[in-house]
């Protein structure tokens, strides 16, 4: 996500500090470079030579004749965003206030002059959060363009947000932005048929396909929705659902102001009638299956001009009967492309899949996570295609 991206990494001194070598870790998982810089305070919290050890990088201490700030942060500097993780609400306020008293405020007022991104993830206590100033202080400094990655309240804290909200932002603020301004709604994973208040009918898809491709369209500027059986997620709006009906009504209603609809979700093909109580175990059952209506032939009723992109997975292995059925879908619904792929595949970190278009087919081996990158970028080729037209 972060390949060849310099991050300089500001720490503050918030007692949140403990994580930033987990943090600086995790944006070189993501392919990123991280030089650290850090206040007197934070010093007090966490050792330069942990920071040192975490990004491979000597660590910038204090500002002098060798002018770091602009080496890193000003035109033609190293950085490619400048990260503050964790910001307190002293090095907030003094950013707002252009002061310029610690490395990393310093920094700050650098890359603002410079126009490098910068990202702020704020730590503090919630009154302090809450305080009228640093309210105002974030709302000035966010008009001049800083990123905020808000923290999450708990335990009467704003502590700082997850290691994977922060690097989605980090991304988004140092990449390209193709589909800035359009709004993405992405289905994911399985569905459940309540049989009784206690059993499910299901299948076994994981959602990591559609969570990687709601995340790729948030990094590329959208406002993702996410439509699924599962927990919020950083990097989109998310609304929880269960059953097939209940994931129709919620995509149609997510996809009243939407620009493209990613349908990634396994969604179960058979309902059932559902018993008020528990069924009894032991005795021979036979279900009434009844079929679910398609959502993307739901939509593309609803929404004749919203450009859709299907999955189709099968079981044959056959590629050439994976186009041939992936094509019959793309047909039948006017959809904008279909992703095919195997069912094996289900749970895994990795897939194999074909991008399927009317004209051709493109494969695909390595992770979701980059499948799905690929699929916000030919999303992002299909909206600037109509733009144009329009």
């Amino acid at each position: 996500m972060l390949e060849g991206v310099n991050v300089a990494l500001g720490i503050t001194g918030s007692i949140a500090a403990v994580k930033t070598v987990e943090l600086a870790h995790e944006l070189r998982r993501q392919g990123a470079a991280v030089r650290g810089v850090m206040t007197d305070s934070a010093q007090g919290i966490i050792h330069p030579w942990a920071v040192e050890f975490a990004t491979e990088n000597e660590v910038v201490t204090e500002i002098t004749g060798g002018v770091e700030h602009v080496d890193l942060c000003g035109y033609d500097g190293w950085a490619d965003v400048f990260l503050i993780a964790p910001a307190t609400a002293n090095t907030v306020g003094k950013i707002a206030g252009a002061v310029d008293d610690t490395p990393v405020t310093t920094c700050a007022t650098t890359a603002l002059g410079a126009d490098t991104p910068v990202v702020v993830a704020p730590a503090m206590h919630e009154p302090m959060y809450d305080h009228p100033g640093v309210l105002e202080a974030i709302d000035t400094v966010s008009e001049w363009g800083i990123n905020f990655v808000d923290p999450r309240i708990e335990e009467g804290k704003a502590k700082i947000a997850s290691e994977e909200a922060i690097v989605c932002d980090v991304a988004r603020a140092a990449g390209d932005r193709p589909l800035e301004g359009e709004h993405i709604v992405v289905t994911s994973g399985a569905t459940s048929e309540s049989i009784d208040p206690v059993r499910v009918i299901t299948n076994r898809s994981s959602g990591k396909m559609g969570r990687a491709v709601a995340k790729a369209c948030y990094v590329r500027g959208a406002d993702a929705t996410l439509v699924h059986d599962g927990p919020d997620v950083p990097y989109a709006e998310t609304r929880r659902v269960e059953s097939a009906s209940e994931m129709l009504a919620a995509t149609r209603d997510a996809c009243s102001d939407a620009d493209a609809l990613v349908s990634a979700a396994a969604i179960g093909d058979y309902t059932v009638e559902e018993s008020d109580e528990k069924i009894r175990s032991g005795q021979e059952l036979t279900l009434e299956l009844e079929p679910t209506p398609k959502l993307i032939d739901e939509l593309r009723t609803a929404y004749p001009d919203l450009p859709i992109v299907g999955f189709k997975t099968e079981t044959s292995g056959d590629e050439a009967a994976m186009i041939e059925q992936a094509r019959k879908t793309l047909e039948r619904a006017g959809l904008a492309f279909v992703v095919a792929n195997d069912a094996s595949v289900m749970g895994s970190e990795t897939t194999r899949a074909l991008l399927v278009h009317a004209d051709d087919a493109a494969r695909y081996e390595g992770t979701k996570t980059g499948l799905g990158s690929e699929i916000a970028d030919s999303i992002a080729a299909v909206l600037g295609v109509e733009s144009a037209d329009g």
